[in-house]
This record gives C-alpha cells, structure tokens and sequence, in this order.
C-alpha cells in the first residue's frame, strides 16, 4: 500500500510483537506489544458496544492516562472515531459536546463522575476505566489481536476534537486515520524521531496538539511515550528525567510557566532534544534555550489543519518560517482580499507599515482541512472565495517571503489609525525580567478605534513596580510609542483555556475594570498610576462626552 494512503490502524498493527517499553505513566509501564494488544481488546468490545447504524463514536472524558491513547488506538482499529472531551466544561455545555458528537459510548474514571451529576446523556453508555465492573467488561477481549475491521480505511474519521474555545464556542474539528498517519509520518521524518526516543505527552489528550504533533510521531517511528496525568510546571523536569524524554511538545503558555518555577545549577542535565509547539515567543524560546539546554520549535499549524508554516534554518528572529510544501500561503486584507504588502522595518527591527502589511493569512491551495462535525455554518467561514482556506489568524510577510504572527484575527488592536500586531507587543513585554505571561489585547478608545492594554502575570516573588515598567518600556527601541500598553492588568496567573491558551475573550470583556490591580497611563503622561474607582469614573465621563459609554464594562 501507498505511504499517502496507509491508515493509522497500520501504525497500531506494527507495534504488535514489540516487547520494548512503549507507555509509560506515573509507575506503570506497558510494552509496545501490550499497547497493541489493550487495544484490541477494546476495538473488540467497542464493536459489540455499538449500536449498527448510527456513527461510529466514542467519547473519551479522561485525564492522560494509558486508557486514553489505548482507546484512540482501538477506535483506529474498529473504523470509529474518538471525541476527545474537555473537563473544563460543565452542565449544559459537557452534555452538548457529547450529544453533539453523537457519542453512543463515554469513557471516563471515577474522578471525572462528578462533572456527570444531573447532566442528560440519553442512550450513551458510561465506561468507567478505574472500576472493578470495566475490568468484568474487558475480560473476554483479553485474547483479541489487532484486526483492522472491514472498511477502515484512510478516509474513515478517527478524531473529533473541539478547537479550544479561547475566542469563540469550540468546534469539533474532523481528522481521519489517513491525515493523522501522514502528520506523524511527517514529523517523526521532520525531528528525526527514533524507536529509542520517549516523547512526553505534558498537553492534554483531548486536543489536537498531543495527539497530532506528539502521539502521531512516536507511532510513526515506533518510539516510547510517557504520559503525564495533567500538565504541571513544578513536574516538568522532573518527569522528563524519570522517562529520558527526548521530545515534548506545548501551547499556549506552557513554556512561561515553567520558566516562572525557581531556577537549578543542574538544569541543563536533561535527556531532551527539542519541544515543538506555539506561542511561546521568541524571548521565552531563547530563555528556555538557555536554561534547559533544549531547542524549541515555533511554528504554526492550523488546529483543524487548513494551512501549516514550517521553520528553516534561515528563519530570522522574530518569524515563524516559510509556507510548508504544497499549501500556497498569502496575507491578505480581509475585506479587499487583496494581497497584503510586504512588512517593512526600520532600523531596531519594528514593523512600520502595520497598518497595510498586516492581514489573514489565506491558504489559497489545497488544504488538509477535513471540515467540522455537523456544523456547516462554520465550514463556510473558514472555506470561501474559490475553496481558499481561511485561517482566522493575523500575519505579515516579509520580502523574503518569511511570515511573522501578528495574532488571532479577533486581536487586531486599531490606534489612531494604524494596525497593531498584539503578539509583537507580548513579544516585548516579556522582556520584563517580573513577567511569567503577558496577554496583549485592544480596550475601546474614548473617541475612536481601540487603546492597548496588557495583563501580566508575575513570576514568583515578583510585583509590579509602575515607575520601573514605565522606565523598562521606555528602554525597549523596538516598542513604537502607540504600541505602549495605557493599561496593564496585574494577576497572579493568567486565565487560561485547559490547553493553556489565554481567555482572551474573558480579558477583553474584563476590559479596564476588573475589581483586580489595574494600572493606568493617563494621556500624555510617561508613568503608571492605580486605576481607582473614582479615576474610572473620570475616565468613564470622557467616554460618555463622545457618545462611546456603551463601550465599556460596567465597573
């Protein structure tokens, strides 16, 4: 059979007979063989669970432990799909993105039963993996091999995983056995992924991220995996030494929490090689760098796989790569759908044409996105204007071709007429040496189009010295003078979606009055002062003489 059209139940096949340590967790290790062999066993019993006729689907509510990839790896083979279901969510909202999925099986433990306490999930069969009755159910499976059931093939659905919800209500994006076999064919060929290498799964496995850049890989190349239940800063190297980790991977801002955790002498002495993933900022990559002894890799792939830019060894600072093979990538201004201009910089390296360089990036060719389950509304605004895929996201492109993240296309901040790049501004704010995260997102201006306001999270020990930021700013050549926040909110930890992306959302609705710190600088002025209820309500007063009270959040 053709590599492009080998199935993922393939991959699960070949680590049968494989009795090297293949999954690791907490104190329990299983063989590759004995992977393979649970999820026989449960492809087995998935088969019979099934009522005939309906979709093939199973839904996985677990924290990550060995039952997780054991059950994407049994969906595989049964010809079914797994939705991976995010704990965060309560009442309503779990129950409709299980009745959504149209999930006729629910597979949980005993810590997660509480979150199905009054929540209405007719004809779904509940599963819990950590009970003496599961084990009863699994028994007479024991003895099945990894069979591919009839009809499985590479176009047969093999996930349904929610896109995070950081800016919007989470979508459940498709992906078939022939797209994640590829992916982490692809990687595994990118990294240079060994059998002898462990890959640490630290994201949650009902995202796409663990499954596709972290998983995917490790099946691909026949390699270990070491599964940590969540995800946790303080066990970050100590886990990586445990498992001689060789590759992780992140989101969000996972790698600023575990620069925020009290520094070692013997930090450096870790078995990894590299950690792929996005959003960690070129300022973090190169803390991180420097402190592990460990590379990382930005780049960008679409959650729902529309459009993918790739890292060269001739990326300048600053950018995430060029377009990958195949997808013809542009930066277009979303109104005209014309093409951007290419970004220009002055001489401390700052954007200067942000207002007409900065647009959505738009995969005019053809694109890996498999659309979203039930949900065609959402189809047709990411795949318009002749099949192109359009990713949501802001970017520049510069003459040589290399794109920069700008943000997502929600984040774009307006002032005095000139377009902002938030994930430039974060980018310099975490400079700061008392930042652990920085969140950069627009409030509304008083009269016309938006301000900039920044949420920090402080490092342990640290606070916020308004006089020394507003000296800090000012040191930093490459931060224009309308890119300096006039708000900064001061929290302990930046709120975040259970994937680690900030709750831009929450913030921007939070705006500049949050009950919590929040430091403001006055037009005109240079420095910080506390932002206190009877300044806001100055404040409000300008916002009411131009007609734009409506704008702000009620204090």
């Amino acid at each position: 059979m053709a590599p492009t059209t080998r199935t993922f139940a393939e991959l699960v096949q070949e680590r049968w007979g494989d009795h090297r340590p293949g999954l690791a967790c907490e104190d329990r290790v299983l063989s590759h063989h004995q992977f393979a062999a649970g999820a026989a066993a449960r492809a087995a019993l998935l088969a019979d669970l099934l009522p005939r006729g309906v979709a093939p689907h199973v839904g996985v509510l677990l924290d990550n432990t060995p039952e997780f990839p054991q059950w994407l790896a049994a969906a595989a083979l049964a010809g079914a799909a797994v939705a991976g279901i995010n704990p965060t969510r309560r009442g309503a909202e779990l129950a409709r993105d299980i009745t959504h999925t149209e999930c006729r099986v629910l597979v949980t433990e005993r810590a997660r039963l509480p979150l199905l306490d009054g929540v209405r999930l007719p004809g779904v069969r509940v599963l819990v993996t950590d009970t003496g009755a599961y084990a009863e159910l699994l028994a007479p499976y024991a003895g099945a091999e990894p069979v591919i059931a009839a009809g499985a093939g590479p176009a047969s659905r093999l996930l349904l995983y929610f896109t995070s919800g950081s800016t919007g209500a989470p979508k459940a994006a498709i992906c078939t056995q022939g797209r994640l076999a590829a992916a982490g064919r692809s990687l595994a060929a990118t990294f240079g992924v060994r059998a002898d290498d462990v890959h640490y799964i630290c994201m949650p496995l009902f995202h796409g991220n663990a499954v596709i850049a972290d998983w995917a890989p490790a099946m691909a190349a026949g390699a270990g995996v070491a599964l940590a239940r969540r995800f946790s800063a303080s066990r970050f190297l100590a886990d990586v030494r445990r498992y001689r980790a060789t590759y992780f991977t992140y989101v969000g801002r996972a790698v600023q929490y575990i620069l925020a955790t009290g520094e070692r002498p013997d930090d450096r002495d870790n078995p990894l090689r590299a950690g792929f993933g996005t959003e960690a900022g070129a300022v973090d990559a190169a803390r991180f760098e420097e402190r592990f002894g460990v590379r990382l890799v930005e780049g960008y792939g679409s959650s729902e796989g529309g459009a993918a830019v790739q890292r060269s060894g001739d990326t300048p600072p600053g950018a995430i790569g060029r377009p990958a093979p195949g997808d013809d990538l542009a930066v277009l201004a979303p109104r005209t759908r014309a093409e951007c201009p290419p970004a220009r910089f002055d001489a401390g390296g700052r954007l200067v044409n942000g207002g007409a360089a900065i647009g959505e990036l738009v995969n005019r060719g053809r694109s890996a996105f498999e659309g979203y389950w039930h949900n065609d509304a959402a189809y047709a605004e990411r795949v318009r204007d002749h099949g192109w895929y359009w990713t949501g996201d802001l970017f520049y492109r510069d003459a040589a071709g290399f794109l920069y993240f700008a943000g997502r296309g929600d984040d774009k901040i307006r002032v005095d007429g000139e377009n902002l790049a938030p994930a430039m501004i974060e980018n310099i704010l975490a400079r700061w040496p008392g930042a652990a995260a920085v969140a950069v997102y627009g409030v509304p201006d008083p009269v016309s189009g938006d301000q900039v306001m920044a949420t920090v999270a402080l490092r342990a020990g640290a606070g916020f010295d308004p006089a020394a930021f507003a000296e800090f700013l000012r040191g930093q050549d490459d931060l224009g003078t309308k890119m300096a926040p006039r708000f900064v909110r001061v929290v302990e930890r930046m709120p975040v979606t259970a994937t680690n992306k900030v709750r831009r959302g929450e913030l921007r609705r939070a705006g500049f009055w949050s009950g919590g710190e929040v430091w403001w600088r006055p037009a005109g002025e240079a420095t910080y002062r506390l932002l206190t209820p009877d300044a806001y309500e100055a404040l409000a007063g300008v916002y009411r003489t131009h007609g734009r009270a409506a704008l702000l959040p009620a204090p």
